[in-house]
């Protein structure tokens, strides 16, 4: 048990982690990677079906790999019940490496979406207006449900609705549809 004065060190969302993370990774590997993690990098990238730019600047502000992106309908291209997605969009999904996951508007019917891009996971994203915190709450509840990291996950969408979820959700990052599926991609 500490005693009085002691603050307990740095908590667990403290940049303070981040800083230390940093600095062993340095000693580690020096100021530049090695070739070899390039590599292994630019493969991954690719398997996942972004260029390595997007990649690499998510990975370096998260820490971590990509395992999943959570498709907005809205990126989809999909406004009215029983619209198909895209072939494009469909083999696009199909060509990475992520584990797709469907975020739905309202009105759509999901299941059938999820059918469609071989969608692991429904979630029916917060309708336009919900608050911050509910929001925030609706994505960590459905990262939980799925046994996600949220910094492992990136949004591909369209919109800035989507966009503020992402940031509510601490997803890894944000990725524009249209980008994204005309083979551009670039995070933001």
């Amino acid at each position: 048990m500490a005693g009085i004065g002691h603050n307990r060190g740095p908590g667990q969302a403290s940049g303070f982690r981040a800083h230390c993370w940093r600095v062993a990774r340095r000693e580690l590997l020096g100021e530049r990677l090695p070739v070899e993690v390039v590599r292994m990098r630019v493969r991954r990238a690719r398997d996942l079906g972004l260029d390595y730019k997007t990649y690499a600047g998510v990975r370096a502000t998260t820490g971590r790999d990509l395992v999943a992106f959570l498709y907005s309908s809205n990126a989809l291209g999909v406004f009215r019940p029983g619209q198909p997605v895209g072939a494009r969009e469909c083999a696009r999904i199909a060509a990475s490496g992520a584990v797709p996951h469907l975020g739905c508007g309202p009105g759509l019917a999901p299941e059938a979406l999820r059918v469609q891009i071989g969608a692991h996971s429904v979630q029916d994203l917060p309708h336009f207006g919900a608050s911050w915190s509910a929001m925030r709450d609706r994505m960590k509840a459905w990262l939980r449900a799925q046994g996600l990291p949220g910094d492992a996950v990136l949004m591909i969408g369209e919109t800035e609705h989507e966009r503020e979820m992402m940031a509510a959700g601490g997803l890894a990052g944000f990725l524009a549809g249209r980008r994204f599926f005309a083979g551009v991609a670039d995070a933001v």
